[in-house]
């Protein structure tokens, strides 16, 4: 359930493995409206190039001073996307799931029209609403949200040069008039398109989308960019610290799954890694029952080296939480100024909790005592981190 890229991912390498898929969603046939990125050399290999709108060779990254990072980084065409991950022997349904039913050999998904649709394993791809993996947490979120415009590139190539992308440039836009802050995010579309996005890293309660569209407006006036009346907006807001689902015998996979990186809000390139491997541990655990299918995909989304990773990231997030507002941009100085080694390493999809724990020790050791003081009192710990997860759910 759930036709976004990593349902969609999950539901055509289930295909591929000689499975028969049924992929449910409101609207299975939509082109996502949102824009999807990633570092090109974590998407893999069976993403060709012609799934990608646009791969700026370098990216600019600004604390208080400006970083300049030779990885290309890739902006997905998400109609070529979806054409790519499309399956003819896939059978789509439009229709809202609300609840399944298990059994020793197979589960029962029921619609909101009261259709029931019976499979062996049934993957919850539905996003943060995560509607068969526990629902939402009964707490406040912490979020990511944006507002974005496209522009021309001619317009905007002060704040974004030709062949480049702004990862992050958090310098204020003018007349922030104090409170969080927040910072500018640009790539390039294709078309002759750039994308321009105010975001707020993370936040509990999450900034309103309405303070980020003044502050985004602010900061083109400032740079004589005009908007035209016409251009289109992005908005974005989703959840970065939701606890991991417990196992159990709906499979979740994408954001439903933790999948989101929690420094960076990125998850597409790890659905698209994991999606072929998780088809093949379903297909190689059925003959065992659905029961053995769901601990095996399981066990390849989650290993307790990315449980590790995942929690060390975790207390790095509510260290950052817990800063007061004008030393954020000098947390992320000091992040930018380390090795590209230790950089990638914590940005990156893969969970590997030494190369992330190398990292935070090299930013502490970096970073001036008063934001190791907040880092400390904000509960980062180096210590060894305890994945809370078993299979008892099972």
């Amino acid at each position: 359930m759930g036709a976004g890229p990593a349902g969609r991912a999950v539901a055509a390498a289930c295909s591929d493995t000689g499975l028969r898929v049924t992929l449910i969603d409101p609207n299975p046939r939509r082109v996502w409206p949102h824009t999807y990125a990633s570092w090109r050399d974590e998407l893999p290999a069976s993403v060709p190039d012609t799934a990608m709108a646009e791969v700026m060779d370098r990216m600019r990254a600004v604390g208080t001073t400006q970083h300049e990072w030779a990885r290309p980084y890739a902006v997905v065409d998400n109609t070529a996307l979806w054409k790519h991950l499309w399956r003819e022997d896939i059978t789509e349904i439009a229709g809202r799931v609300v609840s399944a039913e298990h059994g020793p050999t197979g589960s029962t998904v029921r619609l909101k029209d009261d259709r029931r649709i019976a499979s062996a394993v049934v993957i919850d791809a539905s996003g943060a609403s995560r509607i068969l993996s526990g629902g939402r947490p009964p707490r406040t979120p912490a979020q990511q949200t944006a507002v974005g415009l496209a522009l021309d590139e001619d317009a905007v190539a002060d704040l974004v040069p030709p062949g480049t992308g702004l990862f992050m440039d958090w310098r204020p836009a003018p007349d922030t008039r104090g409170g969080w802050p927040t910072f500018l995010y640009g790539v390039r579309l294709g078309d002759g398109q750039v994308l321009l996005e105010e975001t707020s890293l993370a936040r509990r309660p999450a900034l309103p989308l309405a303070l980020l569209r003044r502050r985004l407006r602010n900061r083109l006036a400032d740079a004589g960019i005009a908007v035209p009346d016409a251009a289109a907006e992005e908005r974005v807001r989703f959840p970065v610290d939701d606890p991991l689902p417990r196992p159990g015998r709906v499979i979740p996979f994408g954001a439903t799954a933790g999948l989101i990186h929690p420094a960076t809000g990125f998850s597409i390139a790890s659905s698209l890694r994991q999606a072929p491997w998780v088809a093949a541990a379903i297909s190689a655990g059925l003959p065992s029952g659905p029961i053995a299918a769901s601990r095996a995909a399981w066990s390849i989304l989650w290993p307790p080296r990315a449980l590790a990773a995942h929690s060390l990231r975790r207390r790095a997030l509510q260290a950052l939480l817990a800063f007061p507002p004008e030393l954020v941009p000098e947390f992320f100085e000091a992040f930018f100024s380390l090795d590209l080694r230790h950089q990638w390493a914590f940005l990156s999809s893969d969970g590997d909790p030494a190369a992330t724990a190398a990292a935070m020790t090299a930013l502490f050791g970096r970073a001036p005592w008063r934001i190791r003081r907040r880092l400390v009192a904000g509960g980062l710990s180096l210590g060894r981190p305890h994945a809370h997860h078993g299979l008892g759910g099972l």
